[in-house]
């Protein structure tokens, strides 16, 4: 039976007063040794850290059709944001997350002093323009406003996915790390920067926006057909990865894990289940 816990960031903070700085816990087993010499004890149910479209999703199916015949005790946690499930992951509150992509995880850990590295890659969830306002690239004129998320690399990324439709011209060579003053032409439109999961709430508010997949998704758009423009599958690197702690990696539910959302079931889930809107990704990111 699937066990999703739906985590805000409030409840997040209580709960990190409640579980404190918890860790793997041992067994007699010399091959749970993590890279650090801890034991994992194989018993315990691995606690996973996700967003709830698609990440929970996805591990919903491996919980519920492919775990336990794979002798994993698998616990999924819910998180709505871009922060806590690094910080609850880093803390030991959750094993391993699963959210993100490569480039926002290094830009995370840099920042916050973080020590979080990827065991694999899952899937990519395209980035996509859209609009209740225009239902063409081409009537998006002058004057009107576009919303991007904020954060260092999304924001980047959309101001890429805008540059590569015309829509805005970029410093050269400044790739997904542009920000908004590496701008060289904004084409008459104003741009607001906001938290990347409040984006797709701001779409009655702006003239069009540039959402990430996941949450596109959970707002009810189907980025395969409603987007004005969506990034393009090949060669991305932004394939979303399960995360955990250096240190962990060796850890065998997390290798299990992996193993599992690496399957043909899997894969023809996400297929079957998203249409386009999210595309399997294994083995296509750098690794870290």
């Amino acid at each position: 039976m699937r066990r999703n816990i739906k985590i805000t960031a409030a409840a997040a903070a209580t709960a990190a007063l409640a579980f404190g700085l918890t860790a793997c816990g041992t067994s007699s087993d010399p091959d749970t040794k993590s890279e650090t010499g801890a034991k994992a004890d194989t018993s315990k149910a691995l606690v996973v850290a996700a967003s709830p479209t698609p990440h929970a999703d996805i591990l919903g199916f491996v919980q519920k059709n492919l775990a336990e015949k794979a002798g994993l005790k698998l616990e999924v946690k819910e998180f709505t944001d871009y922060v806590l499930p690094n910080t609850a992951t880093e803390t030991g509150q959750v094993d391993a997350n699963f959210f993100q992509h490569q480039p926002y995880l290094d830009d995370f850990n840099k920042k916050n002093n973080t020590h979080l590295v990827s065991v694999g890659t899952v899937h990519l969830e395209p980035l996509g323009l859209y609009s209740k306002k225009v239902k063409d690239l081409k009537d998006i004129k002058a004057g009107q406003t576009v919303a991007v998320p904020n954060d260092t690399t999304n924001e980047g990324r959309a101001l890429q996915l805008l540059a590569e439709n015309g829509l805005i011209t970029l410093k050269d060579g400044v790739g997904t790390s542009a920000k908004l003053s590496d701008i060289t032409d904004k084409k008459g439109l104003e741009f607001k920067e906001l938290e990347a999961a409040t984006v797709p709430r701001a779409l009655d508010d702006v003239d069009a926006a540039v959402i990430n997949g996941n949450y596109a998704i959970q707002a009810d758009l189907k980025p395969a057909k409603d987007s004005l423009a969506l990034e393009k599958a090949d060669g991305n690197p932004y394939a979303n990865i399960i995360a955990v702690k250096k240190g962990n990696e060796k850890d065998a539910r997390v290798q299990k894990l992996v193993k599992l959302l690496h399957s043909d079931e899997v894969k023809k889930f996400i297929e079957d289940t998203y249409q386009g809107s999210v595309v399997p990704a294994f083995g296509t990111a750098a690794k870290p």
